[in-house]
């Protein structure tokens, strides 16, 4: 059973980062690539006082400092690679669409932001619509959603954990576990999946990564 850390900081930070273009820069193992719709995230939520968000990546250090000096929320780490990676190794993966639906405490519109990050690439089709129809509901009105979704099918690909490097740049780093497949879903599904939600902002990157930004009607 995972283990949701709730981490609350005081304080927004005053002095942002000036961001890059879409580009991505090689440094060793790792990537950094510029991104479009963290910086309109993090404005969505910039003027609630201590938003709750759910990050659906693994604990990084950088991250609970940035957001909890940027925004002074409270940050619930939900690391779904994990789970996923715990079913592909017991052999149940059937069992995830059920999982997902019971996985998270939060209450019916109990959260501000949530980052799911690329997660949904690795899921099938039950499972994704399971999630989603869980970040629908812990989502407050006003709430905003940040998901990255590829345009391209790939046959296996390592787990990533996005680390922010300022507020427009995230450096990709490998993640523990053994990856998998990557699925594309197309717009229209994604819209009829987070039913309940609108897409207020979607960029194609020039790495074909879709980055979309949902938010709750108020």
């Amino acid at each position: 059973m995972s283990i949701s850390d709730l981490l609350k900081f005081g304080g927004k930070r005053s002095d942002q980062s000036a961001g890059g273009a879409d580009a991505a820069t090689a440094r060793g193992p790792e990537t950094i690539v510029a991104s479009k719709a963290l910086p309109k995230f993090i404005a969505a939520l910039s003027s609630t006082e201590a938003p709750v968000l759910v990050d659906f990546g693994p604990v990084i250090g950088s991250n609970v400092a940035f957001f909890g000096e940027s925004l002074g929320c409270k940050l619930h780490i939900e690391d779904l690679a994990a789970d996923l990676e715990r079913h592909t190794r017991a052999g149940t993966r059937e069992a995830l669409p059920e999982a997902l639906t019971k996985r998270f405490p939060q209450a019916d519109a109990s959260v501000d932001g949530i980052l799911c990050w690329d997660i949904f690439d690795f899921l099938d089709k039950a499972a994704a619509q399971s999630l989603a129809r869980e970040v629908v509901r812990v989502v407050r009105p006003g709430g905003a959603v940040m998901g990255f979704f590829c345009s391209s099918a790939v046959a296996h690909a390592p787990f990533t954990k996005f680390e922010i490097v300022n507020d427009t740049s995230l450096r990709h780093r490998p993640h523990a576990g053994g990856g998998g497949a990557k699925v594309v879903l197309q717009n229209r599904d994604i819209i009829r999946m987070f039913e309940g939600l609108t897409v207020a902002e979607s960029f194609l990157l020039k790495s074909n990564t879709r980055e979309i930004l949902f938010r709750k009607r108020a």
